[in-house]
């Protein structure tokens, strides 16, 4: 069987003000924003290159970005490592998800910081 590979995802929403709730994985606003992410994300990388292998992300946190109006994502996504899969390129994918994301600006209704798309980074 493929082995599941992991790479981490971050990025920062400039439209999502930060909340002290948004640090506990139990609290309602942190499972609706959660939620929404996985909507937006799993869909992003349903339709790149991984897309046939992808599995999944979990949301691993939030926290506070420059000011408290911006609210960075961290994310752990995997995916099935098998032949057909030629490597996990890290790039490609980048180059992939800021090109679906208009140069990383907009996740569905989120703003994005054209700075902060990391793959594996």
């Amino acid at each position: 069987a493929p082995a599941v590979k992991n790479f981490t995802l971050n990025f920062t929403i400039t439209n999502l003000q930060f909340t002290a709730d948004l640090q506990k994985p139990s609290s309602r606003r942190f499972k609706s924003t959660e939620k929404v992410m996985y909507h937006y994300v799993d869909s992003l990388l349903q339709k790149s290159s991984i897309g046939p292998h992808f599995t999944g992300c979990k949301v691993t946190g939030f926290r506070s970005g420059r000011s408290r109006d911006y609210t960075k994502v961290d994310a752990v996504c995997s995916y099935k490592d098998n032949a057909s899969l030629a490597r996990f390129d890290r790039e490609k994918l980048y180059q992939e998800l800021s090109t679906m994301t208009n140069n990383v600006t907009k996740l569905g209704h989120y703003s994005l910081d054209r700075s902060s798309l990391y793959v594996d980074g």
